[in-house]
């Protein structure tokens, strides 16, 4: 999997990279993360990329031409999707997520300030991504929230690609309740039947509590 992130801070993404998990599918060859700066682009001699808004209003409008032409150099693969982090977009859900992960190459536009100039959605045609409904400064956390989320569902990136199948929202479901040794702390115990050995009855209870945790606290998710 390619991740091609145009963004104003790379640093930002690739600094992101260095740790744990993602750092091993990185240097494995599993996923390739690039970055492209819209300011190594800018026709300005001091790479400005952002301008006041026509019409007025507080804040900074991204330009549209530093953005076009960095979009432009990346070289796209047949099997490529593009999108643009926005609140405006739709929710970033395990479904889409899966969805993303079909793809062989991921073009991520990342915001800041006010937004974007109109024209770079119009001539790029992104799809439009929100990691929630909230606004952040900048597109960058939600990127990595994307390559993060996709990356687990990749072929090489965990220790075992079932640990993903059992996460939260796998389908539709909380995941279970997990626990590990001491087998008794502060007087809270492990629950007998996980360490009866009985695989069909540690299913059972693991799928009971999986629904029960999920009635609880995401009830919208059993409609």
């Amino acid at each position: 999997m390619i991740f091609d992130v145009l963004t104003l801070f790379p640093e930002m993404i690739q600094n992101h990279l260095q740790f744990s998990i993602l750092k091993r599918a990185v240097d494995s060859g599993v996923i390739d993360v690039r970055t492209v700066n819209p300011r190594d682009f800018t026709l300005d001699k001091h790479k400005k990329v952002d301008d006041t808004p026509y019409g007025g209003g507080a804040g900074m409008v991204l330009m549209p031409q530093p953005y076009v032409d960095a979009y432009e150099s990346v070289e796209k693969i047949e099997n490529s999707i593009t999108i643009m982090l926005s609140p405006q977009g739709e929710p970033l859900k395990e479904g889409l997520v899966k969805e993303l992960a079909n793809y062989d190459q991921i073009v991520m536009l990342c915001g800041h300030y006010e937004g974007f100039d109109e024209r770079i959605r119009e001539i790029i045609k992104p799809r439009e991504i929100s990691i929630g409904d909230f606004v952040l400064t900048g597109g960058e956390l939600p990127a990595l929230c994307v390559i993060d989320a996709v990356s687990r569902k990749i072929e090489g990136t965990l220790g075992k690609i079932e640990s993903a199948n059992d996460d939260s929202f796998a389908d539709g479901l909380l995941e279970y309740p997990q626990y590990t040794k001491p087998r008794e702390y502060r007087g809270l115990r492990v629950p007998d039947v996980l360490l009866n050995g009985n695989h069909k009855e540690i299913n059972e209870f693991r799928q009971e509590q999986r629904i029960k945790r999920t009635k609880e606290r995401r009830p919208d998710l059993m409609c």
